[in-house]
C-alpha cells in the first residue's frame, strides 16, 4: 500500500510542477498584457473581460466533470496576483502636462500609496510632509494637483494653509469624511476641488476592484481626467453627496468600528485563552474574531478620530445602545416569541439581501477554511 501511495503522491508532484510552470507562463503573458494596457490607457481591470472568461471556463470546466468553482476559485487567486503584476507594468499620464503632484502627508501610508501610483503613471510627484512647511511656499508654487492626506483632525488647519494655490490647481482630501474637509477646500481655494475618499487601506496590492467615492465640489470639467486616471489605475468610482456620504460612513465605517472595539474591550475582560478560542471555533466563528483583532493591530488615534469625527456618529451609536438593550430585555424576559418575531423583521428588511450575503459569505468561509491549518 505505501509503496502504491508513494507512486501516486509522485505523479499529483509532477502535476503540480506543471502547474507552477503554467502559472509561470500566465504571468509572463499577463505582463506583456499589462504594457499594452499601459501604452493605450486601457484600465487593468476590465469588468466584462472577467465575467466573460470566467463564465467560459466554468462551463468547460463543467464539462470534463470539474467541479465550476474549482476552476473559478483558482483563476481568481490567479488574477488577483496578475493584477498586481499588471500594476508593475505602469499607467497611462491621462494628463502629462499636469504641472508636479503634492501629496500634503505624502509620507504616510495612504499618501505613499498614491505617490507611488501617480509616479508609476509619469507624473511629477513632490511630497510636502509634518517637517517640510518652512518650504511649502516652494513646493506649492507650480501645483497642478494637491493632495491632502493626513490624520482627521489634522485636515482642517492643513486644509487652511493651502490658501495660496494656483487658481487652476486641483485640490481634493482622502479623508474618511467629506462634508466639513470639502467645505473647508471650497472656502480656501477657488480654483476645482474634490472629495475623495478611497475605500481601502494601504496595503492593497493593487487598486483593481477597489472603490473611490468621489463628491463634486466644483469645476468638476477640470478633475474629470484625474477620475479617469483612477479607473486606468483599475479602481471604481462612486459618485455621491457629500452629506449622504458621511450618512452612509457613520452606519458602515463608525457604527461597526465601535461595535469591534467594544468586543474586544469585553474580550480582554474576560480574558480567555485565544488559542482554545481558535480551536473552538467553525470559519465563521474565526474570521470574526479576526476581524475584531485586526482592529487593534493598527492605529488607535485613527479609528479614535473616525468614531468622534461628528455627533452623528455618537448619536447613532447611542441609538444602536438603545436597540441592544431592548434585545437583552427580551432575552431577560425568555421571551423566544418576541425574539423570533424581531428576527422575521429584520429578515424581510434584508430582504433578497440576505440571501445574497449567504451566498457571497459561504464563499469567503470556504477561503477561509483553506487557510486554516490544524495540527
Amino acid at each position: 500500500m505505501a509503496v502504491e501511495l508513494n507512486e501516486l503522491r509522485d505523479q499529483i508532484d509532477e502535476v503540480d510542477k506543471q502547474m507552477i510552470e503554467l502559472l509561470v507562463r500566465r504571468l509572463s503573458l499577463v505582463e506583456k498584457v499589462g504594457e499594452v494596457k499601459s501604452e493605450h490607457g486601457l484600465p487593468i481591470y476590465a469588468p466584462d473581460r472577467e465575467a466573460a472568461m470566467l463564465a467560459s471556463r466554468r462551463q468547460e470546466a463543467e464539462k470534463r466533470g470539474i467541479p465550476p468553482q474549482l476552476i473559478e476559485d483558482i483563476l481568481r487567486r490567479t488574477m488577483r496576483e496578475s493584477y498586481a503584476s499588471e500594476k508593475d507594468s505602469g499607467f497611462k499620464c491621462l494628463n502629462p502636462s499636469l504641472r508636479p503632484v503634492v501629496i500634503v502627508g505624502g509620507n504616510g501610508q495612504l499618501g505613499s500609496l498614491f505617490g507611488r501610483m501617480f509616479t508609476l503613471s509619469g507624473y511629477e510627484v513632490k511630497v510636502l510632509g509634518s517637517k517640510d512647511w518652512d518650504n511649502a511656499d516652494e513646493l506649492l508654487h507650480d501645483a497642478g494637483l494637491v493632495v491632502v492626506t493626513v490624520p482627521i483632525h489634522l485636515t482642517a488647519n492643513v486644509i487652511d494653509k493651502l490658501n495660496r494655490l494656483p487658481d487652476d490647481c486641483i485640490l481634493c482630501d482622502l479623508t474618511s469624511i467629506k462634508s466639513k474637509p470639502l467645505e473647508q477646500m471650497l472656502k480656501v481655494h477657488s480654483g476645482p476641488v474634490v472629495g475623495l475618499h478611497p475605500m481601502f487601506g494601504p496595503d492593497v496590492p493593487s487598486l483593481a476592484k477597489q472603490v473611490i467615492v468621489y463628491c463634486d465640489g466644483r469645476g468638476n470639467e477640470e478633475y474629470q481626467w484625474l477620475l479617469k486616471q483612477f479607473g486606468i489605475w483599475g479602481a471604481s468610482l462612486c459618485n455621491i453627496d457629500a452629506k449622504e456620504h458621511d450618512h452612509g460612513m457613520t452606519l458602515i465605517q463608525a457604527l461597526r468600528h465601535f461595535t469591534s472595539f467594544a468586543y474586544g474591550l469585553h474580550l480582554s475582560r474576560e480574558n480567555p485563552n485565544i488559542d482554545k478560542l481558535l480551536q473552538l471555533s467553525s470559519p465563521i466563528y474565526r474570521l470574526e474574531l479576526a476581524m475584531v483583532g485586526r482592529l487593534f493591530a493598527q492605529d488607535p488615534n485613527l479609528y479614535a478620530d473616525i468614531i468622534l469625527s461628528s455627533e452623528e456618529n455618537i448619536e447613532m451609536i447611542k441609538r444602536f445602545h438603545t436597540s441592544f438593550g431592548e434585545a437583552i430585555n427580551v432575552l431577560e424576559g425568555h421571551d423566544k416569541a418576541g425574539f423570533v418575531e424581531s428576527f422575521e423583521k429584520v429578515s424581510d428588511w434584508f430582504g433578497d439581501y440576505s440571501q445574497q450575503f449567504m451566498n457571497e459569505s459561504q464563499n469567503l468561509l470556504k477561503q477561509a477554511n483553506d487557510a486554516i491549518h490544524r495540527g
